[in-house]
């Protein structure tokens, strides 16, 4: 599938609006469009998927490596399900989008530059125009010779002028631009396309989507044509898509709703590819389907804690994992297994009473980075000294009781309490990280289940 790469000059450069007015300037073209997200964001594929209708692929070095991230990448699927409401289809995608994470060289183990060149895609660079306009060439310019000077092997094609004029702001910065560097057009300012935000980031696409017709008005001022012109084939993965692990004997439970809505597409996917998948609404107070497990995935459990605590079904659910039922909590799954969540305004609601742990929310994050595990015994996502790489983001702390068990030890990142993480009990685990289905974690978790009958 022919892709191409958008990269930012920096953070909050805005470059999902960019993204999102492109996928809507190629699609009214004639393109059907495969959105992605290079990075571990949950947030800014949600909007991708408001807008294309397809679920986005997330592209990250440190959480797939690089054959898991070129074969992530080729999952072409329309829709995951089938259910999607704005699923147009599940032909395969002509275009892919990926948007890039911070500026365009930035990250440790997983810059946007380094995903480009893991799959040979060239780099359409977000320029932030709305004070410049030579000095906008010469940024573009600068970011370009600039993967020569550190030795990555990328392609910088050409710019999108973001908050840019017509008229001659416009036409000066396309004057301004070397003969190398193709100019893709503008995203005009418009206060329609303003994301808003709140901690961990943005609003979830399904909050706050934005107008179609701003984003139509942006994506007349794109040069659609071109676009589509620039993506280039991307490298194969070394195994195939198909060669996946063999079914197993049991289904799984998957918390869905407002409070848990962080899970990667692969996740879901890689459930239903092995296993029975059934979901339910901790908020809605559904009752616990009939599983041989339970994930449940990060999310707001904070935003829902007066909910999630009335409905009952957090309350039944640590009754079953008290008698064995298997749960496994990332992040907000950690917080809504715990005994307590205390709110950033001071309130506190009971939550299922699993594992050994107060939770407490807080006006600033208390840990943002790549992380690696290693296991110290074994558990639901790993066998003793495993490795496991993930991902954390996460505004709340763990007050763990002075007996509380771990099941990993932290190689890098924060963790828990800095050094250890994923708090065990019954047969549960409950960690702040999240990790993608190429780790191996999911598939541990699902063999463990069929095991367990």
């Amino acid at each position: 599938m022919n892709g191409f790469v958008l990269g930012g000059v920096s953070s909050g450069v805005g470059k999902t609006v960019a993204t999102l007015a492109i996928i809507q300037a190629l699609e009214d073209a004639g393109y059907a469009v495969q959105p992605a997200k290079a990075g571990p964001d949950f947030i800014d594929p949600s909007h991708h998927e408001a807008i294309a209708g397809r679920p986005s692929r997330t592209l990250d070095l440190w959480l797939c490596g690089e054959d898991g991230l070129r074969r992530n990448y080729a999952r072409s699927e329309g829709d995951v399900d089938g259910s999607h409401p704005s699923a147009r289809g599940t032909s395969s995608p002509d275009i892919c989008v990926v948007e890039g994470v911070m500026g365009l060289y930035d990250g440790d183990g997983s810059s946007t530059a380094m995903v480009a060149e893991a799959l040979d895609l060239p780099v359409v660079l977000v320029v932030d125009a709305k004070a410049g306009m030579e000095s906008v060439a010469a940024t573009a310019l600068g970011f370009q010779r600039y993967a020569e000077t550190i030795g990555r092997d990328i392609e910088v094609a050409g710019i999108v002028a973001q908050r840019a004029h017509g008229g001659r702001h416009e036409q000066g910065i396309r004057d301004a631009l070397p003969e190398d560097l193709e100019y893709f057009g503008r995203i005009p300012p418009n206060d329609d396309l303003e994301i808003p935000d709140r901690h961990l980031g943005l609003e979830m696409g399904e909050e706050a989507a934005l107008p179609r017709e701003a984003l139509r008005e942006a994506a007349d001022s794109l040069a659609a044509e071109r676009l589509a012109a620039v993506a280039s084939e991307a490298v194969a993965p070394e195994t195939s898509v198909e060669d996946e692990p063999e079914s197993v004997d049991a289904t799984v439970a998957v918390a869905d709703d407002a409070a848990f809505c962080f899970r990667y597409p692969a996740t879901l996917e890689r459930f239903r590819e092995r296993a029975d998948l059934v979901t339910f609404s901790p908020v809605a107070g559904d009752p616990v389907p009939d599983c041989d497990g339970v994930y449940l995935p990060g999310g707001y459990p904070e935003l829902h804690a007066a909910a999630l605590e009335s409905a009952g079904t957090l309350a039944e659910l640590g009754t079953l994992a008290s008698e064995g039922l298997p749960v496994l909590g990332e992040c907000g799954g950690l917080m809504a297994m715990s005994q307590s969540l205390t709110t950033a305004e001071g309130e506190t609601c009971e939550m299922a009473g699993i594992l050994p742990a107060d939770v407490t929310m807080h006006d600033r994050y208390q840990a943002l980075d790549h992380v690696e595990l290693e296991a110290t015994e074994g558990t639901l996502t790993a066998n003793a000294g495993d490795r496991i790489r993930g991902h954390e983001f996460h505004y709340s702390s763990a007050d763990v009781d002075a007996d509380a068990r771990f099941a990993f030890e932290t190689v890098r990142g924060d963790g828990i309490d800095g050094g250890y993480d994923g708090l065990t009990e019954y047969n549960s685990l409950g960690t702040y990280v999240h990790v993608h289905p190429e780790s191996g974690a999911f598939d541990r978790f699902l063999e463990t289940l069929d095991g367990s009958r």
